[in-house]
């Protein structure tokens, strides 16, 4: 009887995980609709802004910009590294890590850190990066956010304090792969804004949109990544939740039979003892 209990108890257990994981199943798929929409809508406006960037300055030499002037050495880098808010999705964060790490090692240069998401603040601690700044992102990334966290980028580059700011984040493939990928930011490549013909007039002049045009390209650039990033954590969330509800259901149909065998076994036990006594009864009757 005492096995029977601790079978139902393991059962009733499983049967609260199934639910926990059909649950965080459903929500990671309704985030994952949220972040899939508005980064589809913000791609089309990220590529319009990169083709007008790239009319307003086709043609031109020199641009006096500071977001497309490199320093004259390389001495630190940012990586921005874009992780989770929270865990339970598979090895989307571990595997950014592990990524981010390799890159900072390759390099050798001096790197300034700066995490955009709440996961594993103290693995991150642990593995050994120096954590400049952490800053929060919502679950579906605003326009706000991916500015203000543009305008902070923007200023550490403008002032000096680092020579190169790399985004690092999970790349969207699918529903069911994402793959750790790096973007340089800052300084912007002149190969990616000067792909376009002249003969565009421009008013009120051409170097106050390209400056308004960069301020603009930077901050959907962001915005798109931040987007991107949390696309694929939604989706690695409900892949590995969907895996483990799957599994539930796999461990409660073994613990159902290993259950009826117990059953089946203590019911034969019973008999044979009822049995038993009954013939042992028997025989002292017919002794007597």
């Amino acid at each position: 009887m005492a096995n029977l209990r601790a079978i139902r108890t393991r059962i009733k257990s499983v049967e609260n995980t199934r639910q926990i994981t059909k649950s965080m199943k459903m929500v990671a798929a309704a985030k994952l609709r949220r972040t899939q929409s508005a980064f589809a809508s913000l791609r089309a406006y990220a590529d319009r802004s990169g083709t007008l960037l790239s009319e307003a300055s086709a043609g031109l030499t020199e641009i006096a910009n500071p977001y497309l002037t490199p320093h004259a050495e390389c001495r630190r880098v940012c990586y921005v590294l874009i992780v989770g808010n929270r865990g339970l999705c598979g090895t989307y964060n571990q595997s950014l890590l592990r990524y981010c790490e390799g890159l900072i090692r390759e390099s050798g240069e001096d790197s300034y850190v700066l995490v955009c998401g709440r996961w594993g603040k103290d693995l991150i601690a642990a593995a050994g990066l120096q954590v400049q700044e952490t800053v929060e992102v919502s679950d579906t990334p605003t326009h706000e956010e991916a500015l203000a966290i543009a305008d902070r980028l923007k200023k550490l580059y403008r002032e000096g304090t680092v020579d190169k700011i790399v985004l690092v984040y999970q790349h969207y493939r699918s529903v069911l792969s994402q793959v750790p990928e790096q973007a340089q930011l800052l300084p912007l490549k002149r190969d990616d804004v000067q792909n376009a013909e002249g003969g565009t007039i421009f008013e009120p002049d051409r170097d106050s949109l390209l400056n308004a045009l960069l301020d603009m390209y930077i901050g959907n650039t962001v915005h798109a990544v931040l987007l991107e990033a949390r696309t694929g954590e939604h989706s690695a969330r409900m892949t590995a939740m969907t895996a483990a509800a799957d599994n539930t259901e796999e461990l409660i149909s073994d613990l159902t039979l290993e259950l009826n065998h117990a059953r089946q076994a203590a019911i034969t036990t019973e008999i044979s003892e009822i049995a038993g006594g009954a013939e042992a009864l028997r025989n002292n009757t017919a002794g007597g």
